[in-house]
């Protein structure tokens, strides 16, 4: 398990991390989203101990991560920005790789070319963004981690090198009990393979739970109403936003959706459907719903 407590990290006067905490389970796929500089890159750079908190705790199976040699061998990380030496190839970094991971298999390394099929004695430099990011799966995937922490991992890839990679890693999770954390702003991608979710702002975690738990606790209901009977919705249900196009009002409104559905069916409304909220509507509601509207701006 890894675990973030309450961490605080600051830069030149400047809060990145502001009391963050996050808990990881084993042996699932945790999506780390927010907006930009909210601090996901931030937290990852601690979680693979190449920051030290200015308090706080970042733990891995219970033991400090930053300069413990043992719990960073349990990590294999994929940045949005892959480091590599100058002039190096694919199996130079191979061999690179395979001195620090003591899981290293060699015989995945060799599957993985019928994969991936990169020119493995070309200096990575002179390869596309796309094909280095293949690179950057090919290596970190044979590492065998227990724990896979990726910052924006698909950016560059092809949409089937996208899909092959996703079924390559999922499978990890299900044969190996691979963790996979991962920061993206592809919210539509993450919903289809994520367990648990972090939503971040502001250096600090909103809120984190299962996906399950966090669709099923908020709704979007479309109501259609008689001609000059909008009513108005019950107190003490918690409104996140309201709008409507004609005669169809949608309302987004936090908790159950047989709950709110009976509440609203007392309005004997002509219409009224309960659906659910992608994990992109769920993002943009969290986080404020109309300051992250797109704004129509008049030229």
């Amino acid at each position: 398990m890894i675990e973030v407590k309450n961490i605080v990290k600051t830069f030149d006067g400047f809060t990145a991390l502001d009391g963050a905490s996050i808990t990881v389970p084993d042996g699932g796929v945790y999506g780390l989203v927010g907006p930009n500089g909210a601090g996901k890159s931030t937290i990852i750079r601690h979680l693979t101990g190449i920051y030290a908190p200015d308090s706080g705790e970042v733990l891995v199976e219970g033991e400090p991560v930053y300069e413990n040699p043992a719990k960073k061998a349990l990590l294999a990380v994929i940045p949005d920005d892959w480091f590599y030496f100058p002039s190096s190839t694919i199996f130079d970094m191979m061999r690179f790789y395979r001195g620090f991971y003591p899981n290293f298999d060699g015989n995945r390394y060799e599957k993985f070319k019928e994969v991936f099929s990169l020119p493995e004695k070309s200096p990575i430099r002179r390869m596309s963004k796309g094909m280095q990011k293949q690179a950057a799966f090919w290596l970190a995937m044979c590492c065998r981690p227990k724990y896979l922490i990726l910052d924006e991992p698909v950016d560059g890839l092809d949409p089937v090198m996208r899909r092959q990679v996703w079924s390559l890693m999922m499978s990890d999770v299900t044969e190996h009990g691979t963790t996979v954390l991962v920061s993206s702003h592809n919210l539509r991608e993450l919903e289809d393979v994520c367990d648990h979710v972090g939503i971040m702002n502001k250096g600090r975690v909103l809120l984190e739970r299962s996906l399950s738990d966090l669709q099923e606790n908020i709704v979007k209901l479309q109501a259609v109403w008689k001609p000059g009977e909008v009513p108005v919705l019950p107190r003490e249900l918690e409104v996140l936003h309201t709008s409507h196009v004609g005669r169809v009002y949608t309302y987004i409104v936090r908790g159950k959706a047989q709950e709110i559905t009976r509440q609203l069916q007392v309005h004997q409304p002509l219409m009224l459907e309960a659906l659910p909220l992608s994990l992109e509507e769920i993002f943009i509601y969290e986080l404020g719903g109309e300051q992250y509207a797109v704004k129509e701006i008049i030229l």
